[in-house]
This record gives structure tokens, C-alpha cells and sequence, in this order.
């Protein structure tokens, strides 16, 4: 296989946003806890766990399906499965922050009614991530196997 270099300007957009919704995140998990003056664990605090899952579970999955994409990027280029993975991703993570800005969202307290939105968006965040997440990992191994 004879590999292009491409630079992984999707990837990195992407990274960039991650890194941004990110650090968001980390300091509002940061500025509670200064405002209660509790250091590490949430001690049944679900406000506390819910924001440290939000940040959490962001971080569990933006690294490496970035590093994927980029990977992906830097060997076959910007091609269409690139854009639209990154976007899609992007709107998946964005719906999972959304629906766990809610304890509707996160511990189904009130999820009844309106509430209901929050778990919807944070149900399809986190299937569009694994979606998105799939196919790039499939693509990647098909595109460097047949390459090959």
C-alpha cells in the first residue's frame, strides 16, 4: 500500500470543537465543585454525578474517533465519508451534552412530559456516536486492507 499524506483539516476542525465542548465541560464540573467545596467523588451528589458523566462520557468517545478520523484523513484524504462522519459526530455529541444537561436526561428524574426530550437526545447522541463511530472504524479497516 502506498500512502498519500493528506492533512487532516476535518479532523482537526473536529478536534478543535471537541476540545472546546471539552474544556466547557470540565470547568462547569470544576466551578460546582469549588461551589461546594467537594474535592474528588460525587458522595450521591446526582447533579454532581451528572456533570462529571457529561464531561466524561465526551471524553470517553471525541479522542478516538478523532484520532480515527484522522487517521482515515491523512491516508485516503478528504473524502465524503470524512465530512459527513465528522459532522454527524459533531451533532451526536452536542445531542448527548444537551440531554444530559438534565436529570431527565441522565437519571430519568422528571423524564416524564417535557423531560422526555432530554432522554430522546441523549438516546440519539449516543446512537448516532456508536453509529458514526462503527462506520468509521469498518471503513478504515476495509480502505487499509484493500489497499493493500
Amino acid at each position: 500500500m502506498e500512502a498519500t499524506i493528506n492533512a487532516p483539516i476535518y479532523a482537526a476542525l473536529l478536534g478543535g470543537a471537541m476540545l472546546v465542548l471539552q474544556n466547557a465541560l470540565m470547568l462547569n464540573v470544576g466551578l460546582y465543585r469549588t461551589g461546594l467545596k467537594k474535592g474528588v467523588g460525587v458522595d450521591g451528589d446526582v447533579k454532581l454525578e451528572r456533570l462529571v458523566r457529561r464531561h466524561g462520557n465526551l471524553a470517553e468517545n471525541a479522542a478516538i474517533f478523532v484520532l480515527a478520523l484522522a487517521l482515515y484523513e491523512l491516508l485516503f484524504g478528504q473524502t465524503g465519508l470524512v465530512f459527513w462522519t465528522a459532522i454527524v459526530f459533531a451533532i451526536a455529541r452536542s445531542l448527548h451534552v444537551l440531554g444530559f444537561s438534565s436529570l431527565a436526561g441522565s437519571h430519568l428524574i422528571g423524564a416524564e412530559g417535557g423531560g422526555k426530550l432530554f432522554l430522546l437526545m441523549r438516546a440519539s447522541g449516543a446512537t448516532l456516536s456508536a453509529a458514526t463511530s462503527v462506520v468509521l472504524g469498518l471503513s478504515l479497516v476495509y480502505a487499509v486492507v484493500s489497499a493493500s
